[in-house]
């Protein structure tokens, strides 16, 4: 995996947010909300069925998984520029450091883009920059996975894992796979994945939302996956659950949008509870928030509704990241320190204290912020 350093020589370091987070599964092109798309698409000539805000958000308005991909098409397919794929990155930066986000790996599907005449480069590059400028503006570690999707050729795959690979010392830390996981099984992709690894690449794929275990376990044997994004389905082998906590295998679960697409029937009926009870390391992200009218925010709340300790969640995201050890301490240092201070704000209310609720924060002699990461 990629090897970063967390200390930043950049400016722009801010306070750690009070409930800090970290999101390990978001699709970029997911979080294009409707003024940033009417933005794109007028900038690149491209006609949209509303030409408004208020138009184009009730296109957006979550129907089924159909009435998805068509928003999803109409929406990646107005990108056309660096320029395009850069400003995707900075506005979620800032979305998400409104919700506390101190951490991001924002996944994209650069062989669509390809598919329609937009230079491998300029994809990647856009998205790199992005990155950079999303931690110097709003100070949140930002780095990339992009995805295969399932049903490219072989070749494209090959090629989306070479391409990551050449732009490894720009941000990105990992390969992933998404797409239609019941018709295309993660065996089919191995090459690529093999590339990635061989590269120092992290193995990030969708398994197990809608498929049962058996893509979990391809993913695993085949794929070298480091996390799997979803992997919900565990719930239904007691084996690979036992075999997810001895290898401390992060899932990156979505909860809002397991319900949009129907991956379970009720959000009473999701199995992160029991997965989490089971010892399994769970991380929880927004998928597409755009798209499933949710935000980094909505997500951590429910699943504190759900009784799952958001301080685990954070921990378990932190433990799953694909960074080197020096971020992942300096995240783990920003999980104490909020830790610290929510435990003295109890304290103190239970004491009837007016004082302040804890004690200085520190990483050394230093305040702990949340300050991106050296290129």
């Amino acid at each position: 995996m990629r090897e970063d350093v967390s200390m930043s020589e950049h400016g722009g370091a801010r306070a750690v947010p009070a409930s800090p987070k970290i999101e390990l599964h978001v699709h970029l092109e997911g979080t294009i909300r409707a003024p940033t798309l009417l933005e794109i698409a007028r900038r690149n000539g491209v006609s949209l069925p509303a030409s408004t805000v208020e138009g184009l958000r009730e296109l957006y308005r979550f129907q089924d998984f159909d009435h998805f991909i068509e928003v999803w098409i109409l929406t990646t397919n107005a990108l056309r520029r660096t320029e395009d794929f850069r400003q995707i990155v900075v506005d979620y930066a800032a979305e998400a450091a409104s919700h506390g986000a101190v951490y991001i790996e924002g996944i994209f599907s650069p062989a669509e883009r390809v598919a329609r005449g937009v230079r491998w480069d300029t994809i990647f590059s856009g998205y790199c920059e992005g990155a950079v400028e999303a931690e110097e503006t709003h100070g949140v570690i930002v780095r990339l996975t992009p995805d295969i999707y399932r049903g490219a050729s072989l070749e494209d795959a090959c090629e989306v894992a070479r391409w990551a690979v050449r732009f490894k010392e720009r941000g990105i830390v990992g390969l992933g796979l998404g797409g239609l996981e019941a018709a295309y099984p993660p065996e089919l992709y191995a090459p690529a994945f093999a590339i990635a690894k061989g590269a120092g690449l992290g193995s990030v794929p969708h398994a197990g939302e809608v498929a049962g275990p058996g893509s979990i376990r391809g993913a695993i044997d085949a794929l070298g996956a480091d996390r799997i994004r979803h992997g919900i389905r565990a719930i239904d082998d007691a084996g690979l659950i036992t075999d997810l906590v001895d290898r401390q295998l992060v899932l990156d679960v979505c909860p809002t949008s397991n319900l949009r697409t129907k991956a379970v029937p009720s959000l009473d009926a999701h199995p992160l509870p029991q997965v989490v009870a089971a010892g399994v390391l769970c991380s929880v992200s927004t998928d597409d928030p755009a798209m499933f009218d949710t935000d980094l925010g909505r997500e951590y709340d429910l699943v504190s509704s759900m009784g799952i300790d958001i301080a685990e969640v954070y921990d378990s995201a932190a433990r799953g990241a694909l960074c080197d050890e020096a971020t992942r301490e300096h995240l783990t240092a920003i999980g104490r320190s909020a830790s610290r201070a929510a435990h003295g704000e109890r304290h103190a209310g239970a004491s009837g204290s007016s004082g302040p609720a804890a004690g200085p924060t520190t990483e050394g002699d230093e305040p702990i912020r949340a300050r991106p990461a050296e290129r």
